[in-house]
């Protein structure tokens, strides 16, 4: 399976590069980064702020210079982070713990932006319940938050994976795997899944509004380079906050920023504004931080990491789902204490919170 194929790839590169990220304890200071993007709803603020030079001015002010790069596949996008090739990267949580953390890499989600609250779901075209999809093929990214929402799902109608056989497929190829006569039914996330919904005899069954707060996008960053470099923090904060105020002010500034993100997500800007609606975003760094503490979120993480020990994808030397530590801005970790690799810190955040970038 490519995603198979592509994790492994990410760990090895992982390895390779291992040296590089562990040592020394403390590097000197960068002045250039580069952080990778992919489409969808809740990231287009990146490329925006590049556009617009929100970017351009918080980096001047920490004195560094951010390039922020589009990469069409999302899950390479992620390999490529993994492998060192850029300094933070656009994900969820779950691709977050079993690519980058999973490999090795210890990563911190920087900016909690917002989660799936609607913007992922099941469609058929056979059936009119989730029920329905018993002894079906279903397209989705394999092993990606897709994966973990059908599961779910399958969980909540007394089915489980025995029940389906996955079909793996590009988040960039899922639209024409849906329009193809032999395709029943697929998993898929927004803009995407919007395409689909709209295609003549399909139905939406089960959608990321019954497991909210559980699929959650992220601005992460390698957790040395972070630590080396605090000012990419700052500026990486300042820009999201700055960006999004724009994406939600009620007037023509708003108007006008929704307008390029939709262009730059190849999208008109209603079916942005539509996707919008199923995105919980958090457009105050307060409430970005209060989520980042809140216990619920380790609860989350919970079930994210037994999922993924159960799929195999906390790697070879994982003998159970302890394997890989997720430490969070309580203090507590899941996990090995010893082998922390997934990190949410609330850190920034409260700082934007607190008026002190």
């Amino acid at each position: 399976m490519k995603r198979i194929i592509q994790l492994a790839g990410a760990v090895f590169a992982a390895a390779v590069l291992a040296s590089t990220f562990s040592a020394p304890a403390q590097a000197a200071p960068k002045k250039e980064f580069d952080i990778a993007w992919s489409i969808y709803v809740g990231w287009m603020p990146w490329p925006y702020a590049e556009q617009s030079g929100i970017v351009k001015k918080w980096a001047d002010k920490y004195g560094i210079k951010i390039k922020i790069t589009q990469i069409n596949d999302y899950v390479e996008s992620i390999n490529q982070y993994t492998a060192g090739k850029f300094d933070g990267v656009t994900m969820t949580n779950m691709d977050a713990l079993t690519i980058p953390a999973a490999g090795g890499v210890d990563t911190t989600a920087l900016i909690i932006g917002d989660y799936s609250n609607g913007n992922d779901g099941i469609v058929l075209k056979k059936g009119k319940t989730l029920a329905d999809i018993k002894g079906q093929k279903v397209n989705l990214v394999e092993l990606s938050v897709s994966h973990y929402l059908l599961a779910r799902g399958l969980s909540t109608v007394g089915l489980s994976e025995k029940d389906i056989k996955t079909v793996n497929t590009s988040d960039a190829d899922i639209v024409s795997a849906f329009q193809a006569k032999d395709t029943t039914a697929v998993v898929a996330w927004n803009p995407q899944l919007a395409t689909i919904k709209a295609e003549p005899g399909a139905t939406l069954v089960f959608d990321s509004t019954k497991v909210p707060g559980e699929i959650i996008d992220t601005l992460s960053v390698n957790t040395q380079t972070l630590k080396d470099n605090p000012a990419l923090g700052k500026a990486l904060v300042g820009i999201w906050y700055e960006t999004i105020a724009q994406l939600q002010d009620p007037g023509a500034k708003g108007a006008a920023a929704r307008a390029a993100m939709a262009k730059l997500a190849g999208s008109s800007l209603a079916s942005f504004e539509a996707q919008l609606k199923s995105t919980k975003m958090f457009y105050t760094p307060a409430e970005a931080a209060a989520f980042a503490k809140d216990a619920q979120l380790q609860k989350t993480m919970e079930l994210v990491r037994s999922f993924s020990f159960d799929h195999g994808l906390l790697g070879a030397d994982a003998a159970n789902k302890d394997f890989v530590g997720i430490g969070f801005a309580s203090g507590a970790t899941l996990g090995s204490a010893k082998n922390v690799k997934l990190r949410f810190d609330a850190a920034y955040m409260q700082l934007a919170a607190d008026g002190k970038l």
